[in-house]
């Protein structure tokens, strides 16, 4: 019994380290976010970071991934 704990308590101890593990690898290399979009031609701003984050606002506030995930897969 006790080689059955052991190996349960290791299955559970990598499991977290590699939890963490990736989790810390999604935050350093998520896509940027840039400040502005502007069209070269004309000068025309399309959107700002305010404008990306409104919509991640509203995405969350409708119940986020339960609609969809901002990649654009359900």
């Amino acid at each position: 019994m006790k080689k059955v704990w052991i190996a349960f308590s290791s299955v559970v101890i990598l499991s977290f380290i590699a939890l963490i593990w990736v989790g810390t690898e999604v935050y350093q290399k998520q896509p940027p976010i840039p400040k502005t979009v502007i069209i070269q031609e004309t000068g025309e701003t399309v959107f700002t970071i305010e404008d990306i984050q409104t919509g991640q606002n509203v995405w969350e506030s409708i119940g986020g991934m339960e609609v969809g995930s901002i990649w654009g897969t359900r």
